[in-house]
């Protein structure tokens, strides 16, 4: 298989039994996840470059403060570390 038709298979929703609604959520839940309404939105209009510069630079800080965060969490929630505080 090629890679377009992986990608294209990664968003197709089956519909069952003529029921559109679950089929329609589903859809717009993978959309949502993969950024796509706000991509669009975003090229409604001309972006300016130093707002396209500023976003960029939001997004990466944005992303690496996620990373860091998820890390310090993954690493708080571990049961297995040894008690700090012995008595």
């Amino acid at each position: 298989m090629s890679q377009n038709h992986l990608r294209f298979l990664a968003k197709t929703v089956l519909v069952k039994n003529n029921q559109v609604e679950p089929a329609y959520k589903l859809l717009e839940g993978i959309l949502k996840r993969e950024k796509f309404f706000s991509d669009v939105k975003r090229h409604e209009r001309y972006e300016k470059p130093f707002l396209k510069r500023s976003r960029l630079s939001y997004e990466r800080c944005r992303r690496i403060y996620d990373s860091e965060m998820q890390r310090k969490i993954e690493f708080v929630m571990r049961k297995n570390r040894p008690d700090p505080f012995l008595r």
